[in-house]
């Protein structure tokens, strides 16, 4: 019985294997029953949203936040994330990525000049360097700190050591000096000296952006980001553009005259400039200030230096244009030395060669107004004055000459319009002298007036003794900046009781940095002159000597 069961499911079962497809309708074929599966849980979309790393700097963090998304608290919960790059071998849209150039900064009253990277490693690992008193660690905000971190590692220092806001960094370094910091290049400011890394300097016009370390790639996930209220999520490409960057040389005096003339008569007339033209040809606008007239009648030079009435030739104005003078200040005790016409033609000689000239005119109102000028979206305003006379430098109503400042009311008048009018004034005085660093009371009070009215430099043209500088009301004053072009060795001589080394020879060029209409930074350039004509860059040790002594009489 239980055989012929068995038999019999058998038989079923190969007859229903067998059987054709189960038929619909006439003609039509229905597939076999498919098992049946479940599917896998969706992934829940996310709501577009953005996170923000915390390495990324407040400049482009606040470029992100200007799109309108939403912030999300982590990246796992946003739709959009901006972060450091990674390597993916997958080159993103430049409109996905932003690289942001960092400094190296220490307070402004710093000898050192720079480092090289693997120094510079050294103090981010919290050793020192054996050739410098700075102490680590390095002060920056956290972004900052996040952000090396990509390129450093971590510091080899206790967590949260050297981190301070953005606003307290600038006082941080000051209190503590010798100190460094690195700030994004935004945040400089004309209190920090920005250090080299490698002979990179961002506030130079030479900067090679692709040899320098201190950048950060940053980069918004996904690759290809969804618009956003109907524009393209786009970050800025960077927080650096050369053609947003001015550079301003200013000199102290020149006069083209006695054993320097008498050189540029012996050796050519550009020999005096040969050791600093490319410097000084470096600048997007070189200031010179010329105290003496060129005139046809101007006698062969002697080598007396004592001779204090002064011409010179006019050939001697190939100097100017061989180390790209672009603009000449006029407010020199010696302009009309060779009567007034000399002046008058000295000046038609400035604008026939497309330079602009202030600080003297053709009469009082021309010396009064100053020479404006626009460059990479900063806009410069130059006005000066002669303090000290004599009265025959002065311009009048109807005769060529210096502007005297008097009672300083128009000047500090025309430094109020033109801050309103939005130039960045430099004021330069033609003041009384003194051979010493330190200025007198009388010319730290009128310095500190042309500050305060809104000047952004005031600048003593009037200095062959180079001297000491200050922070005042937001304005970077320099007493005196020494000479540029001129006679005068250095020698000593008995004042009172003692002997006193003049530092005539001991210059300062002062190159200032502006950055879309803005005054971020000051290098100190030095020089010291030889044979009587001709400045040169001052070795490493000089320099040294040269900026402890001035920092030190500077009160810092």
């Amino acid at each position: 019985m239980k055989i012929r069961i068995l038999i019999t499911g058998f038989l079923m079962l190969v007859l229903f294997g067998c059987a054709p497809a189960a038929v619909d309708a006439p003609g039509t074929v229905l597939p076999p029953p498919q098992p049946t599966v479940t599917p896998a849980p969706t992934a829940t979309a996310v709501a577009p949203s953005l996170w923000i790393a915390p390495s990324v700097p407040e400049a482009l963090r606040q470029a992100a936040l200007a799109f309108g998304l939403p912030l999300a608290d982590s990246p796992k919960a946003a739709s959009t994330w901006l972060d450091i790059a990674q390597p993916t071998g997958v080159a993103p849209a430049a409109s996905s990525q932003s690289t942001w150039i960092y400094v190296l900064v220490a307070p402004f009253p710093t000898v050192m000049d720079g480092v090289t990277f693997d120094e510079l490693k050294r103090v981010w690992r919290g050793e020192g360097l054996s050739d410098s008193p700075v102490k680590p660690p390095l002060l920056m905000t956290q972004s900052t700190y996040d952000a090396m971190a990509s390129i450093f590692g971590g510091a080899a220092v206790p967590e949260g050591a050297g981190i301070v806001e953005d606003y307290a960094i600038t006082d941080a370094l000051w209190k503590n000096r010798p100190q460094w910091g690195i700030v994004p290049f935004e945040g400089l400011n004309r209190t920090l000296k920005v250090l080299t890394v490698d002979g990179q300097s961002p506030i130079r016009k030479n900067f090679d952006a692709a040899a320098y370390p201190l950048k950060v790639t940053f980069i918004l996930h996904p690759l290809a980001p969804r618009s956003v209220a109907g524009s393209s999520f786009i970050l800025p490409p960077s927080n650096y553009d050369p053609s947003k960057l001015t550079t301003v040389i200013m000199t102290g005096t020149s006069a083209l005259v006695r054993a320097i003339a008498a050189k540029m008569e012996e050796k050519g007339v550009t020999y005096p400039g040969g050791d600093m033209r490319d410097i000084l040809r470096e600048a997007d606008i070189l200031h010179v200030s010329n105290e003496v007239s060129f005139a046809d009648t101007c006698p062969l030079p002697v080598y007396d230096t004592h001779d204090m009435r002064m011409c010179s030739r006019p050939n001697y104005i190939g100097l100017f244009e061989d180390v790209g003078v672009d603009v000449v200040e006029a407010t020199g005790n010696h302009v009309n030395n060779w009567d007034v016409k000399p002046f008058a033609d000295t000046l038609k000689m400035y604008t026939a060669r497309g330079w602009p000239y202030f600080g003297g005119g053709l009469n009082l109102a021309d010396a009064q107004k100053p020479a404006l000028m626009e460059h990479n979206g900063t806009r410069l305003a130059f006005i000066g004055c002669n303090e000290a006379g004599p009265p025959v430098a002065f311009a009048t109503a109807t005769l060529p000459g210096a502007a005297p400042c008097g009672d300083y009311a128009w000047v500090l008048a025309e430094i109020r319009s033109l801050r309103e009018q939005g130039y960045l004034v430099i004021v330069t005085q033609q003041y009384a002298e003194y051979y010493q660093p330190t200025p007198t009371e009388n010319q730290a009070r009128d310095f500190a007036r042309l500050a305060e009215a809104g000047a952004t430099i005031v600048s003593g043209s009037q200095a062959h003794y180079p001297q000491t500088m200050a922070f005042l009301d937001g304005a970077f004053v320099h007493y005196g900046l020494g000479n540029l072009f001129f006679d005068q060795m250095s020698y000593e001589f008995p004042i009172g009781s003692g002997n006193f080394t003049y530092r005539t020879r001991d210059e300062f060029l002062d190159r200032h940095v502006f950055y879309d209409g803005k005054y971020i930074s000051t290098e100190l350039l030095t020089a010291r002159l030889e044979d009587y004509s001709r400045p040169r860059p001052m070795t490493p040790d000089e320099r040294i000597e040269f900026l402890t002594t001035y920092f030190k009489d500077s009160g810092w």
